[in-house]
């Protein structure tokens, strides 16, 4: 007899047809005839129930094995399960750790090669509310036991590339100013420095420090075209990067170094209008501040920009692969280390331009991971003051991001994005007549 697909209509006769599917014919006295099990009284079945009285089966191999069925059961028929009343039943489910101030309203969407897809209904603060995405882009995470929803928020993504793209403007903007102020090399002679004063100058390694960047740049790129959970990637990535480069900004500007090496043909550049330094602000950020693409500053050197890309791109992607990818994180590193020493043996930095950077990237990277995976932020109301970007743009991410890839360009995300602007022109019709 084939059951219906609707799990919770099933009577206490289909259950028991259930049972004998899977082979616990021996429990269908108990469970059925006993107790009155239906299917919605199947689906909230935990293998805790199965051990605890009334039922109080005797057997662990026959508790773990039905519990193992009720879980398939679960995910097998997930469409079904309309309330949050029916998740929060999952075995170990965790409630996302959302405060008492917070309400949650959960509907299974649809399942799909283990991933359920839901809608949801967050309410915690104005910031949380802004931005939302169509059912179909949201994926439920089941590991350990827990149920978590990645959200890849477009919105907010679009904020973070808006928020890089002016950290990098008056990043560049502030070097055409602190080139406006870089000290004479005869009144101001380079700095002491342990490195560049005992290592000999290499003409060419700023550009293989660009280089080692560069092929950096293209791993991390790759890992985030695979990976599932790319857009809150790109987000923490923009949202890093940016904030470095705006606290470099002040650095820089604050405190002029002498030029560190006699071989730098740096001399005070006199812009006299803004339409001069902005013309030349667009150069050095349309070339990327790299010397491969012809541009060439000075001025800049408390902190080393070249130092904080390396920095980052190389945590970034030891953060995002799995541990067990041993010879990507060595290479990741070894293009780090590699970068920031050809920095310094072209003479283009001091070492404490390479140290500050190093230091103040991988800090940065590792406090915003720790407050993220934790979501410790939550209960901190300073935190949420003080870091309002930060707030905005992981209040709705469930803690630490899985590591876990997919083909970007599936033919049924492309049948839904037909679907998405069909329905956009179909409502703008309707709008206009």
């Amino acid at each position: 007899m084939e059951l219906p697909n609707d799990i919770t209509i099933w009577t206490c006769s289909q259950v028991e047809i259930w049972l004998k599917n899977v082979g616990f014919e021996k429990f269908v006295e108990l469970v059925c005839n006993e107790h009155e099990v239906d299917g919605n009284s199947l689906l909230t079945l935990t293998e805790n129930d199965l051990r605890s009285p009334p039922l109080q089966l005797r057997k662990l191999g026959d508790i773990k094995k039905l519990g193992a069925c009720l879980k398939e059961l679960r995910v097998k028929h997930a469409a079904t399960l309309r309330e949050k009343a029916c998740l929060q039943r999952f075995d170990n489910y965790d409630p996302l750790s959302v405060n008492s101030s917070t309400y949650m309203r959960r509907r299974v969407y649809r399942h799909t090669n283990g991933s359920a897809k839901i809608s949801q209904s967050l309410y915690s603060d104005e910031s949380c509310m802004s931005d939302s995405t169509d059912i179909d882009d949201q994926d439920i995470s089941h590991s350990s036991g827990r149920v978590r929803v990645f959200n890849p928020e477009y919105g907010k993504t679009l904020i973070s590339f808006l928020y890089n793209l002016l950290a990098m403007f008056v990043t560049s903007y502030t070097m055409v100013v602190v080139h406006d102020r870089v000290p004479d090399k005869q009144k101001h002679p380079p700095l002491p420095d342990i490195f560049l004063d005992n290592v000999p100058l290499i003409p060419y390694a700023f550009k293989l420090s660009e280089l080692c960047g560069l092929i950096l740049m293209s791993m991390w790129f790759c890992i985030l075209f695979f990976h599932k959970h790319r857009f809150i990637l790109i987000r923490r990535m923009y949202s890093i990067s940016s904030s470095v480069f705006l606290l470099r900004c002040i650095t820089m500007f604050v405190t002029s170094l002498s030029v560190p090496g006699d071989h730098l043909q740096c001399q005070a550049a006199h812009y006299r209008t803004t339409e001069q330094r902005i013309k030349r602000a667009l150069e050095i950020f349309a070339g990327g501040g790299m010397s491969l693409t012809g541009v060439h500053t000075c001025g800049d050197y408390m902190f080393s920009g070249h130092t904080i890309v390396l920095t980052l791109v190389n945590h970034l992607i030891t953060e995002y692969t799995p541990a067990r990818w041993y010879s990507l994180h060595i290479a990741s590193w070894v293009f780090n280390l590699f970068g920031a020493f050809f920095i310094l043996a072209a003479h283009e930095h001091y070492s404490i331009d390479i140290v500050i950077a190093f230091y103040i990237t991988s800090r940065v990277f590792l406090y915003y991971h720790m407050l993220a995976n934790t979501r410790s932020y939550q209960h901190s109301k300073r935190i949420r003051i003080w870091f309002p970007l930060f707030s905005y743009f992981e209040c709705n991410v469930p803690g630490k991001v899985p590591n876990e890839y997919e083909w970007p360009l599936s033919v049924q995300k492309i049948r839904n994005l037909f679907v998405k602007i069909a329905k956009h022109s179909k409502n703008t019709k309707v709008s206009l007549n």
